[in-house]
């Protein structure tokens, strides 16, 4: 018997740390396994207290902070509003005052151009009167006295087209009221109502403003 016994144990002995090691680690995957079920339900009982739970009103603190904001938006909004009409108001005020500047430029030698256009006026009537048939080599002193006179007339209208003075000589052309003024109206045979037949003084233009209108007949109906 004992030798029974001892073979038993014998055989046995080699098998005995498998089932050591089973048992011990078998606790411990039983562990684990429990604890991943718990965290799984805890999970699902937060989720659902969290969705039966009733939600939480905003404290007066935030109310007043939420309005406060509200009326601050507001007021950057009013002086956005305000600053870029200032910008546009300031804008239109710099182009006027360019504008100003510019026509003072163009036009502030109006009035002494208008001086100017009396003595083109008299060194037009001045050649005009000189009789063409006695300018001539006979008559040295009256064809030095004209030829001078044509060249300080074409010397002049130089001048005033330099600075944008010209000449209205409308003969033919219809009647404009911005630019002509009519001394009288009369049939004119060939020449269609309306057109000017005739320019009793010349008229001028700076920088296409009419400085002085042509003084003209106008063609009537008969």
């Amino acid at each position: 018997m004992a030798a029974v016994a001892q073979c038993v144990r014998g055989a046995l002995r080699p098998r005995l740390p498998l089932l050591s090691v089973a048992l011990r680690t078998s606790p411990r995957l039983l562990c684990a396994a429990t604890q991943q079920k718990n965290t799984g339900q805890n999970l699902e009982e937060d989720q659902s207290q969290s969705q039966n739970e009733p939600k939480v009103e905003p404290s007066s603190a935030e109310k007043l902070l939420a309005e406060e904001k509200a009326k601050l938006e507001e007021q950057l909004k009013e002086v956005t509003d305000k600053y870029k009409r200032a910008l546009a108001d300031a804008e239109n005020v710099r182009q006027r005052s360019q504008k100003l500047v510019e026509e003072a430029k163009l036009y502030g030698i109006q009035s002494f151009c208008k001086d100017l256009l009396e003595v083109a006026d008299i060194l037009e009537k001045a050649t005009e009167s000189v009789p063409k048939e006695e300018i001539k080599d006979e008559n040295p002193h009256l064809k030095s006295l004209y030829e001078g006179l044509v060249m300080t007339e074409v010397q002049i209208q130089k001048v005033f087209k330099k600075h944008g003075l010209l000449r209205l000589n409308p003969v033919g052309a219809k009647f404009d009221p911005y630019e002509h003024e009519a001394l009288f109206h009369a049939p004119v045979e060939g020449q269609e109502p309306g057109t000017i037949a005739l320019v009793s003084k010349i008229g001028y233009k700076l920088h296409g403003r009419t400085l002085r209108p042509a003084l003209v007949g106008v063609v009537k109906d008969a």
